[in-house]
């Protein structure tokens, strides 16, 4: 079915309307050289297809016209050149786990499901690097690390390929003592959108030749390039980890806490922030018994000596500013336990409202107007019509209001949308960004227009326009269509 944008200067969900432009069934001479070179991993099964046309966004399932199974770098040089010929989108697809519509077939065309490419192709302990294929999962990465002594940092909480976190930028909650994928991708093979196959920097630690290529793929959502190889920083694996829990009375007085503790340079490796309702929602899901209040959960890293010494300066920072509560996870299980609680927090969001979907933001501001943004958005919501709940990786100033709404409602979608758009707003006011670690996708297009200019939207339009002249690598997202020439080629000639 063919789908619009309703939009009224904000970033809108796609319904469908009579009035869209009508899509194109895949010319035959396609099908007939992608079944001879894919064979069975070639498929237009409605249920695969359906499987490849959502991901964990609110939007409506939008399947593509057929998809393919790559397994290798030259598989998916074949499937670019027959899109590219044939004019047919081509969207790339991980482990679906993206948040901002970034899988959904737009445009129809071609699903290309890098998941079968996960080898691991090498480890270099000595140099702490890994390069894998585009598939391979942060977890599947760290087990097979585990007895290295060296493991792959960034977590953003779902098992997503590496491959997927590089298109997106992705981070999580070890960001502000690891960074995100912007500092630990190293190298990059990606496949461009005439098929050709180009290698991005060394696995030397830094390099000052030419234009940074890995940079310029490194979120961009599949709209440039197909990356089939990433190459990784790794790290060692902390000889001593600790956890703790403090809850506080004001959510000011958590994230100034927060904000303390990055100021003076204490290298926490988590920090996270939970409202009170938030932390219901885990006591109900998770089986913890939290108090009902503004919270901050922190991790330590280190050697015992350091992990004791972090854990004691933030704990009288905390202690100045009202906390209370003060409990330490040393224990594996323990820590485990908690940071399990956190990771689940999505699912006990919605829990908390059987039927709902969960629409998040993800703004970032710089740490010093932090609590600023998160009171904001805390105020913004307080006539919402529907439950809402604040939780964010605060220790790099990041953090996301879950907006529990009821999918069939369309009062209720409009709603959200007008929230989301004044927390963005205010963040964007505060020098921030739309978003810190989801991605633009299709949801957030009208918001990188508001936070970079139009100079800056130009610059990558002619990006785009230099590196996929068609348009056929995931249509529609990113930067918005318009008299620019940023909207799709896609005239699928016979």
């Amino acid at each position: 079915m063919a789908a619009h944008l309703v939009s009224g200067g904000t970033a809108s969900f796609p319904v469908p309307a009579a009035s869209a432009p009508a899509r194109q069934p895949l010319p035959q001479v396609l099908i007939g050289a992608l079944q001879q070179h894919f064979g069975s991993r070639f498929s237009r099964a409605m249920a695969v297809r359906a499987q490849h046309g959502r991901d964990e966004s609110v939007y409506p399932c939008m399947p593509p016209d057929a998809v393919v199974f790559a397994e290798s770098t030259a598989d998916v040089v074949v499937a670019v050149k027959l899109c590219a010929e044939h004019r047919v989108p081509l969207i790339p697809y991980g482990a679906g786990s993206s948040l901002e519509g970034h899988l959904l077939a737009l445009h129809g065309g071609l699903s290309l499901d890098l998941s079968r490419m996960n080898q691991i192709l090498a480890i270099h302990p000595e140099d702490m690097t890994a390069t894998v294929q585009a598939g391979v999962t942060r977890r599947q990465l760290n087990t097979e690390l585990d007895q290295s002594g060296l493991f792959f940092p960034i977590d953003p909480g779902a098992d997503a390929s590496l491959g997927g976190m590089a298109a997106t930028r992705a981070s999580g909650t070890n960001a502000v003592r690891y960074g995100s994928m912007r500092e630990n991708v190293l190298a990059l093979t990606v496949v461009t959108a005439a098929g050709r196959v180009v290698k991005t920097g060394t696995r030397a630690r830094k390099s000052s030749a030419g234009y940074d290529l890995t940079r310029l793929f490194v979120g961009s959502e599949g709209t440039l390039g197909v990356i089939t190889e990433v190459t990784v920083r790794l790290y060692p694996q902390p000889e001593a980890v600790s956890a703790a829990v403090c809850s506080f009375d004001s959510v000011a007085d958590a994230i100034h806490t927060v904000i303390q503790t990055i100021q003076l340079g204490v290298p926490v490796a988590r920090s996270e922030f939970l409202c009170e309702k938030m932390i219901r929602a885990l006591n109900a899901h998770s089986k913890t018994g939290l108090r009902e209040a503004p919270t901050l959960f922190f991790e330590f890293q280190g050697s015992p000596d350091s992990v004791e010494e972090q854990a004691v300066q933030v704990q009288a920072i905390a202690r100045d500013l009202g906390g209370m509560n003060f409990e330490w996870a040393i224990r594996p299980e323990d820590r485990s336990r908690l940071w399990n609680a956190r990771h689940n927090a999505l699912f006990a969001a919605t829990q908390s409202r059987p039927g709902c979907r969960a629409i998040s933001t993800d703004t970032c501001v710089p740490i010093s107007r932090l609590a600023a943004s998160l009171e904001g958005a805390r105020q913004i919501l307080l006539d919402a019509p529907f439950p809402s709940m604040l939780v964010g990786h605060v220790g790099d100033g990041n953090f996301h209001a879950l907006l529990l709404v009821n999918p069939d409602s369309p009062q209720e979608m409009a709603a959200a949308e007008r929230l989301n758009g004044e927390i963005v707003r205010l963040a964007i006011a505060m020098d921030g960004t739309c978003t810190g670690e989801h991605g633009i996708g299709l949801h957030k297009m009208d918001y990188l227009v508001e936070e970079a200019g139009a100079e800056a939207i130009a610059l990558m339009g002619l990006l785009k326009q230099s590196l996929d002249p068609h348009h056929i690598l995931n249509p529609g997202k990113v930067l918005v269509s318009g008299p620019a020439g940023l909207g799709p080629d896609l005239d699928y000639p016979r």
